[in-house]
């Protein structure tokens, strides 16, 4: 599912996109965090297909999948 993501430097600076396009994953992510639907997702971005959508979350959670947090996680 991972091979239709692609990061090149030479595409979007070098965010993650989906293969052959340039629809970032993050856009995809956010729009998915924002409640959009995988559905509506598609109608947004017509080149792509539910697999590109799948492929995106679990590229945000390949991302996610560490076992130390180098970050402070208090909320202020």
């Amino acid at each position: 599912m991972l091979d239709r993501i692609t990061i090149d430097p030479n595409i979007c600076h070098g965010k993650p996109v989906i293969e052959g396009t340039r629809i970032l994953v993050s856009n995809i992510l956010s729009d998915l965090a924002s409640g959009n639907t995988i559905e509506e997702i598609l109608n947004s971005y017509p080149s792509l297909k539910k697999e590109d959508v799948l492929a995106a979350i679990s590229f945000g959670g390949h991302l996610s999948d560490f076992e130390t947090f180098p970050y402070d996680t208090k909320v202020s």
